[in-house]
């Protein structure tokens, strides 16, 4: 009885972790030849660092992340909209960790090793299709070479990202991503961080802005790994390859419209001036579909649910779906039962939090403040605080992080 998985990132290493945890016989397959440190920062909320801590990895997110102490919104700098404390400090009985996404990778990988052996995880392994054969499923896979080969399991979890193959034969008319025309430029930098030691701040309005946040700890000298986001809706922007989400850039594509961005307590220059190198990235998702199975195959992750990284949910949505699906498979078996029960759960919210992405999740609140401004409001005027405090609570409540209800709640997973 064997669960074949294509994609060995961080939702089908989680997976394949949990799997391991409840007994099932499982193996990844990752398209790339060898796993590397790739990506920037992400952020991991509470939701997903619970079931973290179940697999045991406590210990690793402190060694390669930090404990975020607090979000920060500001409007062009110098004018808060919102700030609040995250994590433990907010009560809640788990962290929110900030983590180099390789790094993170890197981890779930020697785990998965440790504890399931080097066969666990088989490199240079592109799906190709499926093929369901009376009560198991045959997965189809070519090397670099050319090379083809085949393996039949009992279950195929798409956990194979944005440009999923395993999603593209349950969707061959699914067309290409959706892009809404602004341009990410991300990067890393050793500096020390703005505000708190461990702040995730987001600056700027809806055209223009710059989120920030530490992915390592503290070293010596008070400085950390900086990730940090410029983004940009260029105007004259008509083309964008929606497909390379790895495509180097150089600071002088953006930073002229960020070099007056100098305040009391962030140098946005300084810190793009330190960048260990630069990458582009196209704002693209996919739309939201009615199902995620086909037989004995089913969608986690990016497969499933590409969104915008507003809100810092893409990760931690993965690793829920992991979990949500191994305690499905937990109750019924290695059965199509199991993928329904997983897909009754997580499909409808998730694709409702995919659309509130596409509304800009928690930065929503910037569209009414920057209508009352365009009104002739002053900005002390256009800001609601009661408004603002019911919109965070109610987009926490959509990403499954509302304090209150996840430290009442149990563990997805029980064993």
């Amino acid at each position: 009885m064997t669960i074949l998985v294509a994609g060995g990132g961080i939702a089908g290493l989680a997976f394949a972790l949990t799997c391991h945890e409840i007994g099932e016989e499982v193996q990844v397959f990752e398209a790339a030849s060898e796993i590397k440190p790739l990506g920037v920062g992400i952020n991991l909320q509470p939701n997903a660092i619970r079931e973290l801590y179940q697999l045991g990895l406590e210990q690793d997110l402190r060694e390669i992340g930090t404990e975020a102490e607090e979000w920060a919104l500001f409007y062009y700098g110098a004018h808060p909209v919102w700030t609040e404390p995250r994590g433990t400090l907010a009560g809640y009985n788990w962290p929110q960790f900030s983590v180099h996404r390789g790094q993170f990778q890197l981890k779930l990988l020697t785990a998965v090793r440790e504890r399931l052996g080097d066969a666990a995880v088989i490199s240079d392994a592109s799906l190709v299709r499926y093929e369901h054969i009376d009560d198991q499923i045959i997965a189809h896979f070519t090397n670099a070479a050319g090379e083809s080969f085949s393996k039949k399991g009992d279950l195929l979890v798409g956990a194979d990202g944005i440009h999923s193959n395993v999603r593209h034969q349950m969707y061959p008319d699914q067309g290409s991503v959706h892009w809404n025309g602004a341009i990410m430029w991300r990067g890393v930098s050793r500096c020390v961080p703005p505000r708190t030691k461990n702040s995730f701040v987001m600056v700027g309005g809806m055209e223009q802005r710059f989120v920030c946040y530490p992915v390592e700890p503290l070293d010596k000298n008070g400085e950390t790994l900086l990730n940090w986001i410029a983004e940009l809706r260029p105007q004259d922007q008509q083309e964008v390859n929606q497909s390379d989400w790895n495509k180097p850039a150089q600071a002088a594509t953006f930073m002229h419209k960020f070099q007056d961005w100098r305040f009391d307590w962030l140098d946005v220059p300084e810190i793009v001036s330190r960048a260990e190198g630069i990458w582009e990235y196209p704002m693209v998702d996919r739309d939201p579909v009615e199902r995620w199975t086909d037989g004995r195959a089913v969608l986690i992750g990016d497969a499933a649910h590409a969104m915008y990284p507003h809100g810092s949910n893409g990760a931690t949505q993965g690793i829920v779906d992991t979990r949500v699906l191994g305690a499905a498979i937990k109750e019924h078996g290695l059965s199509t039962a199991a993928l329904a029960q997983y897909e009754a759960r997580q499909l409808g919210p998730i694709n409702e939090l995919l659309m509130r992405a596409r509304g800009e999740g928690p930065i929503g609140v910037l569209i009414d403040i920057e209508k009352r401004l365009s009104e002739g409001k002053t900005l002390a005027e256009a800001i609601d605080r009661h408004e603002v405090e019911t919109f965070m609570a109610r987009y926490k409540q959509a990403a499954g992080f509302d304090r209150d209800t996840l430290n009442a709640s149990q563990q997805i997973v029980q064993v």
